[in-house]
């Protein structure tokens, strides 16, 4: 990997290992400021979204960073940006329009697939 991809993809990988331990540590009360759309969603869904981010972020490292199977990390970007996708559509069904972060977090994903397939 080349600077560029190590850079975004950690700050990806950041991102998403934060917000994915939120969900499964802390309560629906704790996350309802943060997350509006957490009472639409039932708590094991929303706990295992939360281990699916953080395993998303771990899938962007440790594959380029030991060297076992480095393509997982495309797969990894891949997903992240099909998981936003679907965040957007939930904020959009519920009838919240702030998806200004989701669509950050698509291209910040969609960067990190074009780098992980440009060498």
């Amino acid at each position: 990997m080349n600077i560029a991809s190590w850079i975004v993809a950690g700050l990806l990988a950041l991102f998403y290992c934060y917000a994915g331990t939120l969900k499964v540590i802390r309560s629906r009360d704790q996350l309802r400021p943060m997350m509006a759309w957490v009472d639409r969603l039932p708590l094991p869904a929303l706990r295992a979204l939360g281990t699916v981010e953080v395993l998303g972020a771990a899938g962007l490292l440790l594959p380029p960073l030991t060297g076992i199977a480095p393509s997982l990390a495309l797969a990894a970007a891949i997903g992240l940006v099909v998981l936003q996708a679907c965040a957007i559509a939930v904020h959009l069904t519920g009838g919240d329009r702030r998806i200004e972060l989701n669509a950050g977090l698509i291209a910040t994903a969609a960067v990190t697939v074009w780098l992980a397939t440009g060498r």
